[in-house]
């Protein structure tokens, strides 16, 4: 067995025991969002050799010496948030360098403040709340519920929503953790003129992301004509938002969901779009940052490995999310590497 295989052998091991110790005392009860309490995080440092820290108030939240993590909060996902957070901060050599810019419903805005100052009270970040409104009416019935939540699309306004002072930042789903140096994610190369770098899978067949009614019409299959288009996942991004705001991408987004609404060209929530603009036109990310569709496919969610090679950061997409499967006792293997981020409060004292 290879290093890695020990390594995640032993995790598992470790992490199984926890998850069951969890669910056999009732730890993780299946409580609407807003009844659910989180514990607080420990506070990380930054390593000797980091660049200085940026100050404390509203100026953070501009520095070009932070590394710049955007992710959507909403109630459902929050859990999942919080201990994408923890991940980020506890493999980070300079967290006290990440600047967070969440972006949630305006009812919500507030409680979701709450919660994650309350488990990270030194963390720099702000709440940008996203009206729904921008977006409802050019949402397309999906093949998963979920997936047409307005703030499932709010990455198209990331550029935006996110203060005029910023040109980069790396977007993050809510159904992932890290396990490496977020900055190392943040430093992927962004050769001009290309406006985001993600996770590409050319072997993916990418005529399935789209119906037949889109590739028998040319007028709009030739979207696709003078480029290689791949899939990628939308759920890790390294945005150059300079470029974004000047190419007028939300625009061009938005105009494929209103053909969307005259004709069905796709079936999978908001990936399509962003497959329709970027495809072709992308940095690559390294496969270790998305070991992907650890939650099994859009239908079943069923359980899944590891894909061969590296791992710099574990990510649940697909139907099965590891805080509902271990809400129901039935947690896949790799949950448990998910477990040891959980900063869901038991609702009672273990001691």
């Amino acid at each position: 067995m290879s290093d890695r295989g020990r390594i995640l052998k032993a995790l598992l091991v470790v992490s199984a025991w926890l998850v069951a110790s969890a669910v056999a005392c009732g730890e993780i009860e299946a409580a609407g969002a807003s009844k659910k309490r989180f514990k607080e995080a420990p506070q990380f440092y930054n390593s000797p050799d980091c660049p200085p820290a940026p100050p404390d108030g509203p100026s953070a939240l501009c520095s070009p010496s932070a590394v710049h993590v955007a992710m959507t909060l909403d109630s459902p996902y929050l859990r999942g948030s919080m201990a994408a957070i923890l991940s980020i901060l506890q493999h980070s050599s300079c967290p006290q360098n990440v600047a967070f810019h969440f972006v949630t419903s305006p009812s919500n805005a507030s409680r979701i403040r709450s919660a994650v100052a309350a488990s990270f009270p030194y963390l720099r970040f702000e709440t940008l709340p996203f009206d729904p409104s921008r977006v409802s009416r050019l949402i397309s019935a999906s093949i998963r519920p979920a997936l047409d939540s307005p703030l499932n699309y709010a990455r198209s306004y990331l550029p935006s929503l996110l203060p005029s002072c910023l040109s980069k930042v790396v977007y993050l789903d809510s159904d992932l953790v890290l396990v490496d140096d977020i900055t190392d994610l943040a430093s992927t190369p962004l050769p001009r003129p290309l406006v985001l770098a993600a996770p590409e899978y050319c072997n993916a067949n990418l005529t399935a992301y789209f119906t037949q009614a889109f590739w028998s019409d040319r007028r709009l299959s030739s979207a696709f004509d003078g480029r290689r288009p791949c899939y990628f996942n939308t759920g890790v991004m390294v945005i150059d938002l300079d470029r974004w705001r000047k190419g007028r991408h939300t625009e061009e987004i938005e105009r494929w969901m209103e053909v969307q609404k005259r004709v069905r060209i796709y079936e999978l929530g908001s990936l399509p779009p962003f497959l329709l603009v970027f495809g072709g036109r992308i940095a690559g990310v390294d496969h270790r940052w998305n070991q992907h569709g650890l939650g099994g496919d859009n239908y079943r969610g069923l359980c899944r490995d590891l894909h061969p090679g590296p791992v710099s950061l574990l990510h649940w997409s697909g139907k099965g999310k590891p805080w509902v499967r271990l809400d129901k006792g039935r947690p896949c293997p790799l949950d448990a590497l998910w477990a040891p981020y959980d900063l869901l409060q038991p609702p009672f004292n273990l001691d």
